[in-house]
């Protein structure tokens, strides 16, 4: 019961539903914690609602639609094959709603107490929530913020009418006839990738020398092979400069080589990285919390900001963006507010792009390790040497191993090929369990699987490959 303007007391207070947020909130409660989340928006955050989920929707239907096109080499034939993107954004909306509609209940199921709006702070151990509607108070003794990124805006491109984030481009009411990209990161090309699919003529500025910078160039060369398939214009070593829109189209102004260009298409979407939502009215400057020259909360190795009953996890503290990394540091600092010993201790994180072949990296690249002064082995085995692959007329790609020269243990790989997103799990549990060539090669992987080809390069790079010549 509360009287007049009184606290409410609660164990934790959780700000910020996405992937780091809500799964804090369901390992505290698990703990025996009581728990209360807050988030201004749907449960589950931007990866839920306007990100990796509804994104992976669409791409999924864009392979649906360029198999129907294009099954002749199986002997099937389709003709006058359509999109219904009313129906295919509906089939997004439906799986976005069954994913939220899940979270829901996993909070009813732990008594997790989720308010809808936004959060300010009081004090170190106090916060006013807000909505439009009411504005209690709750005393904690502990928090835990997650409140996530959003997409950086530049100052040429600001966003609205034919300007997008990844957010508008996700729910647009028509297929483009044509689209501009700028930046070739895996939102940029992921999206680019899968509206060229549907038909849409898209052009993508990047300012680096690729798409997919952070990937091996052997891994983008196929990527940026395939994205020419259906007719993307990938603009390399570029400089977006400025841009003019009407209620029709808006025209790109950018310079390569110290030419200036232009290029018109009915949408331009900006994918130039995300930036931390630290900042607003949540109010980490007024109780001192310490943040870094990005914007960035400090934390130790449990997720403990200077304050030490409050936690920030995701992507507002250092490291990746990735939800996956959310989602562990979250159950770390549940687990440190219960008085556990948990710490942040991976060795390796996982990075998937879902473009067309997929991409995928965990540990280090060849050149990374010899960087760090390892003496190292590598060997890449083709998705074509193996039989499941080419039945799914998927040959393109490679598995690449990189290994300690003397002990052969495995310190990293890197997968281009279909369901890269998939296999790359296997490598990571071998890196974080130390180990070696050996171990993969050793262990049977069942045939006909793509799975195979991790045993293969595992052999491959051990010297005796068995179904490609040395």
């Amino acid at each position: 019961m509360v009287v007049g303007d009184a606290s409410i007391e609660i164990d934790t207070l959780v700000i910020g539903a996405g992937p780091g947020g809500y799964v804090a909130a369901i390992r505290a409660a698990q703990l025996g914690q009581k728990v209360i989340i807050v988030d201004k928006s749907e449960l589950g955050g931007v990866c839920l609602n306007r990100g990796c989920i509804p994104s992976k929707a669409l791409i999924s239907a864009a392979h649906q639609f360029e198999a129907a096109q294009h099954g002749e080499v199986f002997g099937v034939t389709a003709e006058n094959v359509k999109v219904d993107w009313a129906k295919t954004q509906e089939f997004k909306n439906g799986v976005v709603k069954r994913m939220t509609s899940g979270v829901n209940s996993l909070m009813k199921g732990n008594k997790i107490e989720v308010f809808s709006g936004e959060a300010m702070f009081i004090s170190t151990n106090e916060a006013r929530l807000f909505n439009d509607h009411e504005s209690p108070r709750y005393k904690f003794n502990n928090c835990i913020i997650a409140t996530g990124s959003r997409p950086i805006e530049l100052k040429p491109f600001p966003f609205g009418g034919r300007i997008l984030s990844s957010t508008e481009a996700l729910d647009l009411p028509e297929i483009p006839k044509s689209m501009i990209v700028i930046g070739g990161g895996y939102i940029g090309a992921e999206l680019g990738q899968m509206y060229s699919k549907f038909g849409t003529k898209v052009t993508i500025i990047e300012g680096l020398d690729t798409v997919l910078p952070g990937f091996d160039k052997d891994m983008t060369r196929l990527v940026a092979k395939n994205m020419a398939k259906t007719g993307i214009e990938i603009v390399t070593n570029a400089k977006a400069e400025s841009a003019v829109q009407n209620d029709k189209e808006v025209t790109v102004k950018y310079s390569v080589g110290g030419e200036s260009k232009e290029v018109t298409a009915d949408y331009l979407l900006v994918t130039v990285g995300r930036r931390p939502n630290t900042d607003g009215e949540l109010g980490l400057d007024l109780i001192g919390v310490e943040l870094d020259e990005r914007g960035l909360v400090k934390v130790d190795h449990q997720g403990r900001t200077n304050i030490p009953n409050i936690f920030a996890i995701g992507d507002i503290v250092p490291g990746l963006a990735l939800a996956h990394k959310a989602s562990y540091e979250g159950k770390i600092a549940a687990e440190a507010i219960s008085g556990h010993k948990s710490v942040v201790d991976y060795k390796v994180m996982p990075a998937v792009v879902f473009t067309d072949p997929e991409c995928s990296s965990v540990g280090l690249t060849e050149k990374e390790a010899k960087d760090k002064g390892y003496a190292v082995k590598s060997g890449k085995f083709p998705f074509a040497g193996n039989g499941r692959a080419v039945s799914l007329n998927a040959p393109e790609g490679f598995i690449k191993i990189v290994a300690k020269s003397d002990n052969n243990q495995v310190l990293g790989a890197q997968i281009v090929g279909i369901e890269a997103s998939n296999l790359i799990a296997e490598l990571g549990l071998a890196i974080e369990m130390g180990a070696t060539l050996e171990d993969i090669a050793l262990t049977i992987h069942a045939h006909p699987t793509l799975g195979e080809i991790v045993m293969e390069a595992a052999e491959l790079v051990e010297g005796h490959p068995i179904h490609v010549i040395k």
